[in-house]
């Protein structure tokens, strides 16, 4: 009932801003829309079946998903600000900032074959901010840190195991601090070229949600719809030497430039994560047959839209 509230006033906020902005131009034909760009990997463009259907045709390998976030907002506040989402899966913080992208699709062998492979590159995805634009939404990080590669040898290293200790943690720990110092040296470059092509926009830093559980035990060691054979030890350091760090050098970069802000989504979704009955996150699997990898389903998805609808109202309030 909560998050109803939540979203009715927020949807009452569009309403009264869009009625504000339409008041002094409708004698003039015509309302002026906020321009708004999304960036972002893949936890920005949805990707997995269980966030939507791909939406593009011809597909460019992207896999934007009709029920991420960008496109909720879209539906829930499209009279008033005007999206380009150019988020793509697989981008790192260097694909949003300068460098082109050759797009994976759902080509992930030996678990499945995509017959659109390979894709041209896109362009960086600062190309597509300008000095017309109002807001930036930007998503990226987690490629850049390399959480696909942890979660991989961490469930390589914890089958080894048979589920003991924290093998992963012992091969890879000593590398996250550079790892994190990388996150932060590039987000920062990231955010002062956005700032640089669209000096009047606001930047609004989108955070990474709950991926593991609090408490880290209540995973199924197995369960390929969780984290399959990744140990309960490793999922306590993922959550608190990786994860955390990630969201907390996001928002420290954001505090190097005014115009922009940090979006939090760890808070509210902490109780829904991939292990949860309730879960807005989904595991290596969702079933009957499709590889999800751990990313938001249309419920994380809508749990993020919440948040960054409130974040963008603020921008124009």
């Amino acid at each position: 009932m909560a998050r109803f509230r939540t979203r009715l006033a927020l949807l009452c906020s569009a309403a009264a801003l869009a009625a504000g902005a339409l008041a002094p131009t409708q004698s003039a034909g015509a309302a002026e829309e906020y321009q708004w760009v999304a960036l972002g990997d893949s936890y920005t463009a949805g990707v997995i079946r269980a966030a939507g259907n791909v939406f593009e045709v011809p597909r460019d390998g992207c896999e934007r998903t009709d029920r991420s976030y960008p496109q909720v907002i879209d539906r829930d506040l499209g009279g008033l600000f005007e999206l380009t989402n150019i988020s793509c899966g697989a981008a790192t913080i260097e694909n949003v900032t300068d460098e082109a992208q050759e797009p994976i699709g759902r080509h992930f062998p030996p678990f499945s074959e995509d017959p659109d492979h390979p894709f041209p590159a896109v362009p960086p995805q600062s190309e597509a901010v300008g000095p017309d634009t109002d807001v930036i939404t930007v998503g990226a990080g987690g490629n850049t840190l390399g959480f696909a590669d942890f979660l991989t040898q961490c469930a390589k290293l914890g089958g080894e195991s048979d589920g003991k200790g924290t093998p992963c943690k012992d091969a890879l720990n000593g590398g996250v601090p550079e790892r994190l110092k990388k996150v932060r040296r590039e987000y920062d470059r990231m955010l002062e070229v956005l700032h640089k092509r669209a000096p009047h926009a606001r930047i609004l830093a989108v955070g990474y949600p709950a991926v593991v559980p609090q408490d880290a035990s209540s995973c199924t060691y197995g369960d390929l719809t969780q984290f399959g054979t990744v140990t309960p030890g490793d999922l306590d350091w993922l959550r608190e030497d990786v994860l955390e760090p990630l969201n907390r050098a996001i928002n420290n970069s954001t505090g190097t430039q005014d115009a922009a802000s940090f979006v939090d989504l760890y808070d509210s979704s902490r109780n829904h994560s991939v292990c949860d009955d309730s879960k807005w996150v989904e595991g290596f699997v969702t079933l009957p047959d499709q590889l999800s990898f751990v990313h938001p389903n249309a419920l994380g998805h809508r749990n993020a839209a919440d948040h960054v609808e409130e974040a963008m109202l603020n921008t124009i309030s």
